[in-house]
């Protein structure tokens, strides 16, 4: 049928869902079992969510319907391609997966703590940082003492691995 005859009304737009954390293509979703958790529980709310629903509108509900469908929908997709990593059998002296990791950044006297976890765990406010980043990927396979180097634009930071831990 020709668009001139379909009512304004009935031209529904795709709700617009904000992607989910960056996860290159051919790169394993590794998460933690606390990640998976995370995972399962935000899929919980959302069914909840589009189970309670309370609009009236016809239309208005089949929207917010339709937007939390493609959340659930995006979510389910990291959920099944997940790959949970047990903590306990990484290996306890090297920085890996999962590992929470103490840093000196430089001359602070401060040590910095950063734990390494999936893509949609990472949270910079929470020291959890994505196996992906550039720290992350520098760190991995060093071990207490060794120390890396991030080149950033304007200039070098040093870290030097003061302590390696696997939360339980």
């Amino acid at each position: 049928m020709s668009r001139g005859f379909v009512k304004e009304d009935d031209q529904e737009e795709v709700p617009f869902v904000a992607p989910r954390a960056d996860l290159p293509e051919g790169v394993t979703n590794y998460v933690t079992q606390v990640g998976m958790d995370a995972l399962l529980s935000e899929n919980e709310q959302l069914i909840a969510e589009r189970d309670n629903l309370d609009i009236t509108n016809e239309n208005e509900n089949r929207i917010a319907t339709n937007h939390i469908n493609a959340k659930l929908q995006l979510l389910n997709s990291r959920i099944l391609s997940a790959k949970i990593v047990d903590l306990s059998k990484q290996p306890q002296d090297e920085v890996r997966f999962g590992a929470l990791v103490s840093l000196k950044i430089g001359n602070d006297k401060n040590l910095q703590h950063y734990q390494i976890v999936g893509v949609d765990e990472a949270d910079i406010s929470k020291g959890k940082i994505s196996f992906i980043s550039p720290i992350a990927r520098l760190l991995t396979d060093k071990k207490v003492g060794d120390t890396v180097v991030l080149k950033l634009a304007k200039e070098d930071r040093t870290f030097e691995i003061m302590d390696i831990v696997y939360p339980t």
